[in-house]
């Protein structure tokens, strides 16, 4: 642990009251806060506009982030993933997307660990562990972001896909979504949320006038079989869930995306796509449709690509649009549901 102020973690508001604490002006505080989030500085040294005092006292008492890398991993097809040591010693991943495109995709954690307890998912079989503060999820993404320009890139994406149930931990996820919209410049409709399914913060999502893109983790649908996936059903059903979700749309006027991990012989038979395809029609969505990532905990297999294109045809036989998620860093555990913690790795 460390006694050290996370500079990071600091709203530029925070950021001034603590240099007017030291006896500093206010413009040293937006130096820091420039060169941090427009300049992309790792290191107080970089920071030459200030004082050599100064910059000696923040080496002292201060830190960039409270976000120590504990293991880094990576994939042949160039996906990042890093273990990050919370302060309190918890363990949360975070992983950093390349495409050809020129796009670059940080996938982030919200809590460490899980509480949803999705029977496919790696986060999910370990259990909960706590939520993570703003600080620690903005964190993730300004580390992200700083890689990113020092290679002449650009952060373009931001999915809340990783570690932990995101409507979970609301009102820290929200704090670092406004953070990375007005400190890191990342577009409202660049950043995207997941949740399984959490009908009541769906709703409150939909009264707070943001244009992030909601997707919801479906899987299945019916809610027999969805309960046994995933836990939350027997809470949030779906006539409960789908009435959040068109309430989200009515108030945001976004369509929705639904994510679907394809398993073998179980969700991927052209009479689970005709069912999808009914209990979705007329609502302005997207599925997403995901092949399972392999977990130790759970023994589902991948749909094979011919299952795939037959579930993504019978999806459009009922106007349904739906695109295969391209896989990326299933060599180093990175995909989809695949994010926990390894303590006996480090």
């Amino acid at each position: 642990m460390t006694d050290k102020t996370d500079l990071v973690g600091l709203p530029l508001a925070d950021l001034e009251a603590l240099f007017a604490s030291w006896g500093e002006k206010r413009f040293r505080a937006k130096q820091v806060h420039k060169w941090l989030h427009e300049r992309g500085a790792t290191s107080f040294d970089a920071m030459t506009d200030l004082p050599k005092a100064l910059r000696e006292r923040l080496e002292q008492e201060a830190t960039l982030t409270g976000l120590a890398v504990a293991r880094e991993q990576t994939s042949r097809d160039g996906t990042v993933k890093r273990l990050y040591r919370l302060a309190d010693g918890q363990l949360v991943e975070t992983v950093l997307m390349p495409y050809k495109d020129g796009r670059r995709t940080a996938c982030i954690s919200s809590q460490a660990g899980c509480a949803m307890g999705c029977v496919f998912c790696a986060t999910g079989q370990m259990g909960f562990k706590r939520h993570l503060t703003a600080a620690e999820i903005f964190g993730q993404v300004w580390r992200a972001h700083a890689e990113c320009r020092a290679r002449g890139e650009r952060l373009s994406n931001v999915v809340l896909m990783g570690m932990g149930e995101p409507l979970h931990n609301y009102g820290p996820v929200l704090e670092a979504v406004r953070r990375m919209q007005a400190d890191l410049g990342i577009g409202a409709r660049h950043i995207t949320l997941s949740t399984v399914g959490l009908a009541p913060q769906i709703r409150r999502f939909a009264d707070e006038g943001l244009q992030v893109t909601l997707a919801i983790s479906l899987h299945a649908a019916d809610d027999a079989t969805r309960r046994a996936l995933m836990p939350v059903n027997k809470r949030y059903p779906l006539d409960e869930l789908l009435d959040a979700v068109r309430y989200y749309v009515e108030r945001t006027k976004r369509r929705v995306t639904f994510e679907w991990a394809l398993i073998e012989g179980e969700n991927d038979t052209p009479e689970r796509a005709a069912e999808l395809g009914r209990l979705l029609r007329g609502l302005p969505c997207h599925v997403n449709l995901i092949p399972l990532n392999p977990t130790g905990g759970y023994a589902g297999r991948p749909s094979d690509p011919e299952r795939v294109a037959a579930f993504v045809q019978g999806l459009a036989d009922h106007g349904i649009p739906a695109t295969v998620r391209v896989r990326r860093g299933i060599d180093i555990d990175a995909g989809c549901g695949q994010l926990r913690e390894r303590y006996l790795d480090v």
